[in-house]
Protein backbone atom coordinates (compact mmCIF):
# COMPACT_ATOMS: atom_id res chain seq x y z
CA UNK A 1 0.00 0.00 0.00
CA UNK A 2 1.20 3.51 -0.87
CA UNK A 3 0.13 6.86 0.63
CA UNK A 4 0.26 10.18 -1.22
CA UNK A 5 0.09 13.77 -0.02
CA UNK A 6 -1.62 16.39 -2.19
CA UNK A 7 -1.40 20.16 -1.88
CA UNK A 8 -4.36 21.89 -3.52
CA UNK A 9 -5.46 25.41 -4.39
CA UNK A 10 -9.08 26.19 -5.20
CA UNK A 11 -11.51 29.02 -5.74
CA UNK A 12 -14.37 28.12 -3.42
CA UNK A 13 -16.89 30.52 -4.98
CA UNK A 14 -18.99 27.91 -6.74
CA UNK A 15 -18.62 25.04 -4.26
CA UNK A 16 -20.32 23.93 -1.08
CA UNK A 17 -16.94 23.60 0.65
CA UNK A 18 -14.44 20.77 0.90
CA UNK A 19 -16.66 18.06 2.38
CA UNK A 20 -18.98 15.82 0.39
CA UNK A 21 -22.62 16.79 0.94
CA UNK A 22 -25.95 15.87 -0.66
CA UNK A 23 -27.10 19.28 -1.91
CA UNK A 24 -23.98 20.96 -3.29
CA UNK A 25 -20.90 20.20 -5.36
CA UNK A 26 -17.82 19.86 -3.14
CA UNK A 27 -14.06 19.88 -3.69
CA UNK A 28 -13.74 16.44 -2.10
CA UNK A 29 -16.39 14.93 -4.38
CA UNK A 30 -14.66 16.21 -7.52
CA UNK A 31 -11.24 15.07 -6.37
CA UNK A 32 -12.51 11.59 -5.47
CA UNK A 33 -14.26 11.38 -8.86
CA UNK A 34 -10.96 12.18 -10.58
CA UNK A 35 -9.16 9.58 -8.46
CA UNK A 36 -11.80 7.00 -9.39
CA UNK A 37 -11.28 7.68 -13.10
CA UNK A 38 -7.51 7.31 -12.84
CA UNK A 39 -7.22 4.53 -10.25
CA UNK A 40 -10.37 2.67 -11.33
CA UNK A 41 -11.39 2.01 -7.73
CA UNK A 42 -13.18 4.18 -5.14
CA UNK A 43 -10.53 6.15 -3.25
CA UNK A 44 -11.12 8.41 -0.27
CA UNK A 45 -9.35 11.78 -0.04
CA UNK A 46 -8.85 13.04 3.52
CA UNK A 47 -8.13 16.76 4.01
CA UNK A 48 -6.47 18.74 6.78
CA UNK A 49 -9.91 20.11 7.56
CA UNK A 50 -13.07 21.20 5.85
CA UNK A 51 -13.39 24.63 4.32
CA UNK A 52 -16.92 26.04 4.19
CA UNK A 53 -18.98 27.07 1.19
CA UNK A 54 -17.39 30.01 -0.57
CA UNK A 55 -14.06 29.74 1.28
CA UNK A 56 -10.89 29.51 -0.81
CA UNK A 57 -7.60 27.66 -0.38
CA UNK A 58 -4.07 28.33 -1.52
CA UNK A 59 -2.55 25.43 0.42
CA UNK A 60 -5.11 22.81 1.42
CA UNK A 61 -3.52 19.41 2.09
CA UNK A 62 -5.09 16.00 1.59
CA UNK A 63 -3.96 12.40 1.45
CA UNK A 64 -5.11 9.17 -0.18
CA UNK A 65 -3.89 5.58 -0.23
CA UNK A 66 -3.68 3.17 -3.15
CA UNK A 67 -2.00 -0.07 -4.08
CA UNK A 68 -0.63 1.61 -7.20
CA UNK A 69 2.91 2.94 -7.25
CA UNK A 70 2.30 6.22 -9.09
CA UNK A 71 4.37 8.20 -11.54
CA UNK A 72 4.00 11.44 -9.58
CA UNK A 73 4.47 13.99 -12.35
CA UNK A 74 2.22 12.16 -14.77
CA UNK A 75 -0.50 11.50 -12.19
CA UNK A 76 -0.56 15.15 -11.06
CA UNK A 77 -0.89 16.25 -14.70
CA UNK A 78 -3.73 13.78 -15.22
CA UNK A 79 -5.59 14.94 -12.11
CA UNK A 80 -5.39 18.56 -13.23
CA UNK A 81 -6.60 17.51 -16.67
CA UNK A 82 -9.78 16.05 -15.14
CA UNK A 83 -10.48 18.61 -12.40
CA UNK A 84 -12.16 21.92 -13.28
CA UNK A 85 -9.78 24.87 -13.75
CA UNK A 86 -10.71 26.45 -10.41
CA UNK A 87 -9.25 23.44 -8.57
CA UNK A 88 -5.53 22.72 -9.03
CA UNK A 89 -3.18 20.13 -7.61
CA UNK A 90 -0.08 22.16 -6.76
CA UNK A 91 2.04 19.22 -5.68
CA UNK A 92 1.85 15.46 -5.28
CA UNK A 93 4.34 13.48 -3.23
CA UNK A 94 4.68 10.05 -1.73
CA UNK A 95 4.54 10.05 2.05
CA UNK A 96 4.79 7.63 4.94
CA UNK A 97 1.87 5.41 5.86
CA UNK A 98 1.56 7.07 9.26
CA UNK A 99 1.06 10.54 7.74
CA UNK A 100 -2.42 11.99 8.20
CA UNK A 101 -3.43 15.26 6.54
CA UNK A 102 -5.50 16.27 9.57
CA UNK A 103 -3.96 14.63 12.62
CA UNK A 104 -0.31 15.16 11.63
CA UNK A 105 -0.79 18.93 11.27
CA UNK A 106 1.01 21.16 13.79
CA UNK A 107 -0.66 24.41 12.79
CA UNK A 108 -2.71 26.11 10.07
CA UNK A 109 -2.56 29.58 8.56
CA UNK A 110 -5.62 31.46 7.33
CA UNK A 111 -5.80 34.90 5.74
CA UNK A 112 -8.93 37.06 5.72
CA UNK A 113 -8.90 39.90 3.16
CA UNK A 114 -10.73 43.17 3.84
CA UNK A 115 -11.18 45.68 1.01
CA UNK A 116 -11.65 49.09 2.64
CA UNK A 117 -11.88 51.55 -0.24
CA UNK A 118 -15.20 53.26 -0.84
CA UNK A 119 -15.76 51.70 -4.26
CA UNK A 120 -15.82 47.95 -4.69
CA UNK A 121 -12.97 46.56 -6.76
CA UNK A 122 -14.61 44.25 -9.33
CA UNK A 123 -11.51 42.07 -9.34
CA UNK A 124 -11.64 41.54 -5.57
CA UNK A 125 -15.36 41.14 -5.07
CA UNK A 126 -15.12 37.32 -4.88
CA UNK A 127 -11.95 37.25 -2.79
CA UNK A 128 -12.31 40.01 -0.18
CA UNK A 129 -15.01 41.45 2.04
CA UNK A 130 -15.77 45.03 1.06
CA UNK A 131 -16.40 47.32 4.05
CA UNK A 132 -16.22 51.08 3.56
CA UNK A 133 -17.56 52.05 7.00
CA UNK A 134 -15.14 54.02 9.20
CA UNK A 135 -12.85 51.54 10.97
CA UNK A 136 -10.42 52.22 13.79
CA UNK A 137 -7.60 49.86 12.84
CA UNK A 138 -5.69 50.64 16.04
CA UNK A 139 -8.65 49.32 18.02
CA UNK A 140 -8.83 46.30 15.74
CA UNK A 141 -5.16 45.50 16.40
CA UNK A 142 -5.68 45.93 20.15
CA UNK A 143 -8.69 43.62 19.97
CA UNK A 144 -6.71 41.03 17.98
CA UNK A 145 -4.25 40.76 20.84
CA UNK A 146 -7.02 39.41 23.10
CA UNK A 147 -7.35 36.34 20.86
CA UNK A 148 -3.67 35.39 20.85
CA UNK A 149 -2.80 32.54 23.20
CA UNK A 150 -4.71 29.52 24.51
CA UNK A 151 -8.41 30.07 25.13
CA UNK A 152 -11.78 28.36 25.20
CA UNK A 153 -13.26 29.59 21.89
CA UNK A 154 -16.82 28.30 22.40
CA UNK A 155 -18.26 31.80 21.92
CA UNK A 156 -16.61 31.98 18.51
CA UNK A 157 -17.65 28.55 17.21
CA UNK A 158 -20.82 27.64 15.34
CA UNK A 159 -22.35 24.33 16.40
CA UNK A 160 -20.26 24.34 19.58
CA UNK A 161 -22.21 21.36 20.91
CA UNK A 162 -21.10 19.15 18.00
CA UNK A 163 -17.88 17.65 16.68
CA UNK A 164 -14.47 18.80 17.85
CA UNK A 165 -15.86 21.87 19.65
CA UNK A 166 -17.95 19.64 21.92
CA UNK A 167 -14.94 17.45 22.71
CA UNK A 168 -12.50 20.28 23.35
CA UNK A 169 -13.16 23.95 22.47
CA UNK A 170 -9.69 25.06 23.59
CA UNK A 171 -7.38 26.22 20.83
CA UNK A 172 -4.14 28.21 20.65
CA UNK A 173 -3.78 31.15 18.28
CA UNK A 174 -0.06 31.67 17.74
CA UNK A 175 -0.41 34.98 15.94
CA UNK A 176 -3.11 37.29 14.60
CA UNK A 177 -1.57 40.05 12.52
CA UNK A 178 -3.06 42.98 10.63
CA UNK A 179 -1.11 43.43 7.39
CA UNK A 180 -1.63 46.28 4.93
CA UNK A 181 -2.27 45.36 1.31
CA UNK A 182 -3.47 47.26 -1.74
CA UNK A 183 -6.92 48.65 -1.06
CA UNK A 184 -7.20 47.35 2.48
CA UNK A 185 -5.78 44.89 4.98
CA UNK A 186 -5.57 41.18 5.58
CA UNK A 187 -5.87 39.42 8.90
CA UNK A 188 -3.33 36.62 9.22
CA UNK A 189 -4.32 33.86 11.64
CA UNK A 190 -2.00 31.05 12.68
CA UNK A 191 -3.11 28.49 15.23
CA UNK A 192 -2.89 24.86 16.25
CA UNK A 193 -6.46 24.35 15.09
CA UNK A 194 -9.71 26.20 14.44
CA UNK A 195 -13.30 25.41 15.35
CA UNK A 196 -16.18 25.56 12.88
CA UNK A 197 -16.39 29.14 11.47
CA UNK A 198 -14.04 30.36 14.21
CA UNK A 199 -11.91 32.57 11.94
CA UNK A 200 -14.94 34.22 10.35
CA UNK A 201 -16.62 34.75 13.74
CA UNK A 202 -13.49 36.34 15.20
CA UNK A 203 -13.17 38.54 12.12
CA UNK A 204 -16.77 39.70 12.49
CA UNK A 205 -16.11 40.57 16.13
CA UNK A 206 -12.91 42.46 15.27
CA UNK A 207 -14.84 44.47 12.70
CA UNK A 208 -17.45 45.42 15.29
CA UNK A 209 -14.72 46.58 17.66
CA UNK A 210 -13.24 48.69 14.86
CA UNK A 211 -16.70 50.13 14.13
CA UNK A 212 -17.17 51.08 17.79
CA UNK A 213 -20.00 48.60 18.34
CA UNK A 214 -18.05 46.50 20.88
CA UNK A 215 -15.84 48.00 23.57
CA UNK A 216 -12.38 46.50 24.00
CA UNK A 217 -12.86 45.96 27.72
CA UNK A 218 -15.90 43.72 27.10
CA UNK A 219 -13.94 41.13 25.06
CA UNK A 220 -12.95 39.02 28.10
CA UNK A 221 -16.66 38.72 28.94
CA UNK A 222 -17.31 37.25 25.50
CA UNK A 223 -14.83 34.45 26.19
CA UNK A 224 -16.32 33.89 29.65
CA UNK A 225 -19.87 33.65 28.28
CA UNK A 226 -19.10 30.53 26.20
CA UNK A 227 -22.15 31.38 24.12
CA UNK A 228 -22.11 32.05 20.35
CA UNK A 229 -24.95 34.59 20.73
CA UNK A 230 -22.62 37.02 22.52
CA UNK A 231 -20.21 37.46 19.58
CA UNK A 232 -20.76 39.28 16.29
CA UNK A 233 -22.10 37.73 13.08
CA UNK A 234 -19.56 35.88 10.98
CA UNK A 235 -17.70 37.75 8.27
CA UNK A 236 -18.66 36.49 4.77
CA UNK A 237 -16.80 33.44 3.43
CA UNK A 238 -15.44 35.08 0.27
CA UNK A 239 -12.60 36.88 2.10
CA UNK A 240 -11.18 33.75 3.73
CA UNK A 241 -8.29 31.65 2.42
CA UNK A 242 -6.64 28.57 3.91
CA UNK A 243 -3.07 29.50 3.06
CA UNK A 244 -0.86 26.83 4.59
CA UNK A 245 -0.87 23.70 6.73
CA UNK A 246 2.30 23.12 8.73
CA UNK A 247 3.57 19.63 9.58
Amino acid sequence: MHKYKLTLAYDGTHYGGWQIQPNAVSIQALLEKALLILLRTPTSAVASGRTDAGVHARGQVAHFTTETDLDLSRFQLSLNGILPPDIRILSLEKTTLDFHARYSAISKEYHYHLHLERTTDPFKRLYAYHDYSPLDLNKMQAAANYFIGTHDFTTFANEASKGSAAKNPVRTIIRLDLCKEEGGIRLEFEGNGFLYKMVRNITGTLLDVARGKIALETLPKLFEAKDRRFASPAAPPRGLFLVKVNY
